[in-house]
């Protein structure tokens, strides 16, 4: 019996970053991009998310190689974890390679993992695959799309891409190649869905820089631009930009410090002598004199913007002598951060101009014609929807349908969920362990779901201790029970709620007494029951109760 070619995404399904998808045949496994998500709002405290990679650990023997479509976090940020697991050799472009080597430096762990730079148009090896990397436009440089020939066939794997006719740096995606892989023949296209909701074509990265130029233009303010760190083309954008107009460059924020230095020294960015001044100089430079670039562009509380807006920045005080730039689109569900922030900007007397309206920001993802056009060049066998939310993937599914694809052909993956492909078949079957894996500061995975459960509680209700001091031998009350309320209610302003609580919680110790009830876990059930009972019927209000016993 032929043996099938298997798919299985572990993460970038029905939502958006954590791309992670492994590719199996037989004994060889291949695993491309291995990216990391941003937290949401319920998620307390956590700092990223990463997919659940168990599954590819217990198979690392089989795992052949990792390839990488480009170096944005929601492709490579979760690299450290599995290169801490696994040993397998990473295969990337120039750029996507030194910031991988970034990444992995950081956590004392590129000693111990083999990079290996290919170019546009090179193939490799990997057990019984064979990976081409093919050139495409996207927000970052050197980004590829990957055609991956295996035993049954060719599948193309389209990263994250765009068709830009006019980039600012580089060629356009090569949409030769597509085509001429369509009349070989492919198997199944993998295909970028996040912009499918987009009508036309997605814009050219110069469209931004003809709007940058007239905010730059008679600015007689000190400007400060801020943007993805990894969106080199912007950066050098508003690099040039200052270079034109006789502007001194600071760059302030970790990431994108380490970004433009990789890419000064790889040849990516070309930065006129003595134009860039350190954070520590600022001062020495007139207002009018200076651009600063700054991470934030997401409202990230930790960023230098972020710092900036809240007073919290060692170098710089923003005022009414500032104009701030947000050359940056939202990513999903960090719109209310971002809001924060230009609020505060605005309330500091700061101009702020932002995306709404303006073509401060393009997006590095292809829209409708653009998807259109790589699947009539490609003409694929079967087609798979990747990168989006269920949403996205489903109105991709009905584009393609519409153009005259069967609909038994399209297969709509979940993370986790096996997608087995035949000569004639493409079909859903077994699951694998998948799902969101929580960082909250150097611990990978502790935050499991009940410490989240918890967190959320904690956040909405409030919590309640209650401190009971009891007889070792016979559990008798010696002192208390005391009462401390952290988030539920203020105890000074509360006397009458904070006398009846500890009534209830009296007479639950009187009960366990009477009933000769003497070990500490049914006590403090008892009590925690009637105190939670009594809260919810006078306060409609749950908060945790904690229970604490001393013995004596």
């Amino acid at each position: 019996m032929a043996q099938k070619l298997k798919i299985i995404p572990l993460g970038g399904l029905n939502e958006i970053g954590k791309n992670m998808t492994v590719y199996e045949y037989g004994r060889d496994m291949i695993l491309v991009d291995c990216g990391m998500g941003f937290p949401d709002d319920e998620m307390y405290g956590v700092d990223v998310v990463i997919p659940d990679m168990s599954w590819l650990v217990r198979n690392k023997s089989r795992l052949r190689g990792i390839f990488l479509t480009h170096g944005h976090e929601d492709h490579i940020g979760a690299l450290p974890y599995l290169m801490d697991k696994v040993s397998a050799p990473i295969y990337a472009t120039r750029l996507t390679a030194g910031l991988a080597e970034l990444k992995l430096r950081e956590h004392g762990l590129l000693e111990t993992t083999k990079i290996v730079t290919v170019s546009p148009g090179e193939t490799v090896g990997a057990g019984c695959f064979k990976v081409e990397f093919i050139h495409v436009n996207h927000s970052i440089a050197d980004s590829v799309a990957f055609a991956i020939t295996t035993p049954l066939g060719t599948v193309v794997h389209t990263g994250d891409f765009k068709i830009d006719v006019t980039p600012l740096s580089g060629e356009m995606t090569d949409l030769t190649r597509f085509g001429e892989l369509g009349r070989e023949g492919v198997l199944a296209l993998l295909m970028d869905s996040t912009n499918v909701e987009r009508a036309g074509y997605c814009p050219s990265e110069s469209k931004v820089h003809e709007r940058l130029d007239t905010l730059f233009k008679d600015c007689d303010k000190r400007i400060i631009v801020t943007t993805f760190a990894s969106n080199i083309d912007r950066i050098r954008q508003v690099i040039d930009l200052a270079a034109r107009y006789r502007r001194k460059v600071a760059i302030t924020g970790r990431s994108m410090e380490n970004v433009v230095q990789l890419c000064i020294e790889l040849g990516y960015m070309k930065v006129p002598e003595g134009i860039l001044v350190d954070m520590k100089r600022i001062h020495s430079v007139p207002d009018d004199k200076l651009v600063i670039i700054s991470t934030g562009s997401q409202g990230e509380s930790m960023s230098a913007l972020y710092r900036m807006a809240f007073s919290e920045h060692k170098q710089v005080d923003v005022g009414p002598g500032d104009r701030v730039i947000i050359s940056a689109s939202a990513i999903p569900g960090n719109e209310t951060m971002i809001t924060r922030v230009i609020d505060e900007l605005f309330a500091k007397g700061a101009e702020v101009v932002y995306e709404r309206g303006t073509d401060l920001h393009v997006s590095g993802h292809a829209c409708q014609e653009e998807i259109k056009m790589i699947y009539a060049l490609t003409k694929p066998k079967f087609f798979m929807p990747v990168h989006g939310e269920r949403r996205m993937l489903h109105k991709s599914a009905d584009m393609i349908c519409a153009m005259g694809h069967e609909r038994k052909k399209v297969v709509i993956g979940e993370n986790g969920r096996v997608v087995e492909i035949s000569a004639r078949t493409a079909k859903l079957g077994d699951t694998v362990p998948a799902g969101k894996v929580l960082l909250d500061g150097i611990g990978p995975g502790d935050v499991g779901s009940v410490v989240m459960r918890d967190r959320k509680h904690l956040a909405e209700e409030g919590m309640l201790v209650v401190v009971m001091t009891l007889s070792g031998e016979d559990a008798a009350l010696i002192s208390g029970p005391d009462l401390i309320s952290r988030g539920f209610v203020y105890e000074k302003e509360s006397d009458n709620l904070m006398e009846e609580l500890r009534r209830v919680a009296s007479e639950s110790l009187d009960y366990c007494a009477a009933h000769n009830i003497t070990d500490w876990a049914s006590i403090k059930g008892k009590v925690k029951a009637n105190l939670s009972g009594y809260l919810y019927k006078t306060t409609k209000r749950s908060p945790m109760i904690l229970p604490v016993i001393m013995e004596v």
